[in-house]
């Protein structure tokens, strides 16, 4: 193995840490929706097929000790480790079952007196790892899996592996690989491939900071080769013993750290509690002590059950008034009962005409994240409300003034349906659902609606050297104004009550305009700030299409005008969007005032729904520091709206121009408030997870982007989410 020059991460000033407080402070924001759940989120997936949830190694991916097996996790689960590796290396892991083979991984290290001069590393990686064959439990075949581990980084941790698992009974089951790299390093011999090319021989190697971030393609199963091999035996269904034999020679914290590598076995115990979470202790080549924490939940089981909503009314034959009693609709009494028994379901009501046997009723959906549902509580309601002889019901829905979709049911059809064994699906079948974008507009007089509230924010800060995790706590004032003809105001006024990030002292060397890393100045006011201040307007121009004007402030960095237009038709699985901008970035103590910098940016944007809930994006386009590229995203969400994703950004901007990183990547996390309270909402939590935040591949944040808006709609049209339709 390679050994990293001293001054490999030669941006960071050497100086040992101030506390590692901050890395297990770290752990539980990645994994906040996470560590306080109820065992019934997190078991999920113990019986697979693999028959249980795996055992984690200590780097957090399926495997035994140190070493991975070939397992993989229940598909779609989350898994959170911590590693406390003898007294002077701490990982921390977030590892994703992205498909049922697919796994990918973050780590975040912290290796302490790493450099000569005493400093410390602090280290971000990425894993990916493939499940080849999933094991036949009744015949010879084993699971086999192939991975790259930290693939990405500095490549203190680099090892590609293949490796073959198998069970033997109920208790017992074993893995054996070949691994390169860091896994090639203890009782290696010359790459087998080698007889392919002799390219596999010379495994490449980290020249300084200026290659983090890249994607090592000349070390991919290059280099010497080793052999590993570890056994698991389950005790009792809570205790785990293992055995290991290790091909990690622990060159580098043997040569900086003074590691003692005595012996390639490592010994281990394991302890699974009631919640799912397991604790392991484990001794590591004859020398150190090594202590585990790991904790895994499955996103499609919320952490709070569903069905603490108040029951949606039952259908009902309706009201035997005639319609000549309705009279005018504009101000009569069955009006208000009607806005009335909407809004006790959550849904804004906004609109109503009668044509003959039909109703058509402008809705805003105010509380239910699955549009399906909020569809289903109006019918309920329009069933109790209006009178028997209005037999069909046109819903139509609108955000922010604009009109979405528009579906038709009977009443014949909700009476036959409500308790039918497979009513939701027949609701569908049986919906009438198009585009609301060129039918008449319903609302005969559009209220002036407003609205303040003041919540809570927090603002977080991941990864740097001094302090890996830095946040901020305070109060937002939010106001909303919508006084009709798809017009949008809002804004909202932050004032921090306590946090740290205005102690970060890191000044950014970016050599491109400054428009992202510049974030430790923004931080420095402690006064009230201005989070955005936007007008908006919001139209359809034809069928299918969907527009937004935009002008004001738009995020903490930047102001200016905004246009976008977007094509969505509701039977295809994309969308296409255009959008331009001209924005000036703004003066950093967060009031009305610009920086002397502008600039014209924009993208070209391709939307595309694979099913089963995964979802692609790609964005082509000028950048805020002024680059063309593009960045491709990849987002997997589930029924209930949690939503897990990964991107990166290639622009004009070098590698060694970019800086630290090479390009702009990340992982997002979203998810319902819903999916914590168990409280229906359409307020959403997230957090973006980027390795380091540099100014290449930088893109405007707008709120109310329109593909955001418009794609649970399309969704629903699709027949997404219809399994609520009566809940």
């Amino acid at each position: 193995m390679r050994r990293l020059p001293a001054d490999l991460l030669s941006g960071h000033d050497g100086k040992a840490p101030r506390s590692f407080r901050a890395l297990p402070a770290l752990f539980p924001l990645m994994a906040a929706f996470g560590l306080a759940l109820p065992a019934q989120a997190r078991d999920a997936g113990q019986e697979s097929g693999d028959r249980r949830m795996p055992g984690l190694s200590s780097y957090g991916v399926p495997g035994h000790i140190d070493m991975p097996s070939a397992w993989a996790l229940p598909d779609g689960t989350f898994a959170f480790t911590l590693n406390q590796f003898g007294p002077d290396v701490r990982r921390a892991t977030m590892a994703f079952q992205i498909s049922p083979r697919i796994t990918g991984v973050f780590r975040y290290s912290y290796l302490s007196n790493y450099f000569s001069n005493g400093g410390s590393l602090y280290d971000r990686s990425f894993d990916l790892r493939y499940q080849i064959l999933t094991e036949n439990p009744n015949g010879w075949r084993p699971a086999l899996s192939v991975g790259l581990q930290d693939f990405g980084g500095t490549g203190i941790f680099s090892a590609e592996y293949l490796v073959a698992s198998k069970h033997f009974g109920e208790s017992v089951s074993a893995s054996a690989g070949i691994g390169w790299g860091r896994f090639g390093s203890y009782g290696s011999f010359r790459n087998p491939l080698s007889v392919l090319s002799d390219r596999f021989d010379t495994r490449g190697g980290f020249t300084g900071i200026a290659d983090t971030g890249r994607v090592g393609f000349d070390r991919f199963f290059r280099g010497d080769a080793a052999l590993f091999l570890g056994v698991d035996w389950q005790v009792t269904p809570k205790l785990q013993l293992s055995f290991e034999y290790s091909s990690d020679a622990m060159e580098q914290e043997t040569s900086r750290m003074g590691y003692r590598h005595r012996s390639p076995v490592n010994l281990g115990i394991e302890y699974r509690f009631d919640n799912g979470g397991v604790l392991g202790l484990a001794v590591l080549h004859g020398s150190e002590a090594s202590l585990s924490y790991t904790l895994s939940l499955d996103p499609a089981r919320p952490s709070a059950p569903s069905g603490r909503e108040t029951a949606p009314p039952a259908i009902s034959r309706g009201t035997t008034a005639s319609l000549a009693s309705w009279g005018d609709l504009s101000g009569s009494g069955q009006r208000a009962r009607l806005e009335e028994a909407l809004s006790a379901q959550g849904i804004r009501f906004e609109g109503l005409s009668l044509n003959g046997e039909t109703a058509i009723v402008a809705i805003s959906n105010q509380q239910w994240g699955n549009t399906a549902q909020a569809w289903g509580r109006t019918a309920r309601v329009l069933s109790a409300e209006l009178p028997q002889d209005i037999t069909r019901f046109r819903i139509r829905s609108y955000d922010r003034g604009m009109a979405l979709k528009d579906v038709t049911l009977s009443r014949a059809d909700l009476e036959e349906l409500e308790f039918a064994p497979d009513g939701a699906w027949q609701a569908f079948v049986r919906a009438d659902i198009r585009d609301a974008g060129a039918l008449p507009d319903p609302r005969l007089d559009l209220e002036n609606l407003a609205s303040l509230r003041l919540l809570p924010y927090t603002e977080t800060a991941f990864f740097d050297p001094d302090n890996p995790l830095r946040m901020d706590f305070g109060a937002e004032l939010q106001g909303e104004w919508m006084p009709g003809g798809g017009l949008y105001f809002s804004g909202a006024i932050r004032q921090k009550l306590v946090g740290n990030l205005d102690t970060s002292t890191r000044i950014s060397d970016s050599i491109q305009q400054h428009v992202r890393s510049d974030a430790a100045l923004y931080a420095k006011n402690d006064g009230p700030w201005l989070a955005w201040a936007t007008a908006e307007w919001f139209a359809r121009p034809g069928p299918d299409l969907y527009s937004r004007v935009s002008a004001g402030i738009f995020e903490k960095m930047f102001g200016g005008v905004s246009g976008e237009i977007l094509w969505a038709p509701a039977d295809r699985p994309y969308a296409l969007g255009v959008e331009l901008n001209y924005v000036a970035q703004r003066d950093y103590d967060g009031a009305l005032g610009f920086l002397d910098y502008d600039v014209l940016t924009g993208h070209a944007s391709l939307y595309y729904d694979f099913g089963r809930g995964y979802h692609a994006q790609v964005d082509a386009g000028r950048y805020l520091a002024g680059d063309t590229g593009s960045t491709l995203t990849l987002t997997r969400r589930f029924g209930n709206g949690f939503e897990v994703g990964a991107f990166f950004t290639l622009t004009d901007i070098s590698f060694d121009d970019f800086g630290e990183g090479s390009f702009d990547k990340g992982i997002t996390i979203s998810l319902p408030l819903s999916w914590i309270t168990g409280q229906p909402t359409r307020q959403r939590v997230g957090q973006v997870i980027r390795p380091i935040q540099r100014d290449g591949g930088a893109r405007l944040s707008i709120r109310n982007r329109l593909y955001g808006l418009t794609h649970d709609g399309t969704g629903a049209a699709q027949g997404i989410g219809w399994g609520r339709f009566w809940r």
